[in-house]
């Protein structure tokens, strides 16, 4: 007999061609919830190695990927929130033309976007330590921009109350 897998629930939009331009509000977080990536203190987060090459791999991805602008992004223990914006049918911003000599350009889309990164971040360290999915928000307007930028920027200092946030064991 063959065991049933459980049913995923959709986690994107139907119908949404997530490859054109546009902001989009990107979540992904670290395997088991594990706080791998450092710890918050005094409201900031102090970056471990793992912590690092993330932030590494953020700013790696507008140079690789020329249609991707990484807007704002904060690294939290163990889980990270970047906004995104997809550019221009052609992939290219004006004056990052291609040459013919480099690699073939990248699928342009948020799902290879956030994969290309997940691996680089893996080859680098040597490991995966990514949940499998991620989650993404099409940001439809400036209010909520504005919001999910404020959201960013205080998200280390409400730490406790985030929904990510494990509670220390005390022994």
């Amino acid at each position: 007999m063959q065991k049933e897998l459980p049913v995923r629930k959709k986690i994107r939009l139907d119908g949404y061609d997530y490859s054109q331009a546009g902001y989009y509000f990107v979540t992904i977080c670290v395997k088991g919830g594990h706080e791998i990536l450092g710890e918050i203190t005094n409201d900031q987060i102090i970056l471990n190695e793992y912590g690092l090459v993330v932030t590494q791999e953020i700013q790696n991805i507008p140079v690789i990927r020329k249609e991707c602008f990484v807007i704002k992004f904060v690294i939290m223990p163990n889980h990270i929130h970047l906004i995104v914006q997809l550019v221009g049918d052609d992939g290219n911003r004006p004056g990052t033309e291609r040459r013919a000599d480099c690699h073939p350009p990248l699928r342009k889309s948020v799902s290879n976007m956030v994969q290309g990164f997940k691996g680089a971040v893996t080859r680098q360290i040597g490991f995966s330590i990514w949940q499998r999915s991620f989650h993404d928000h099409i940001i439809r307007n400036e209010a909520e921009y504005r919001r999910i930028c404020q959201y960013i920027d205080e998200n280390p200092a409400r730490w406790v109350e985030d929904r990510h946030y494990v509670k220390k064991q005390r022994r």
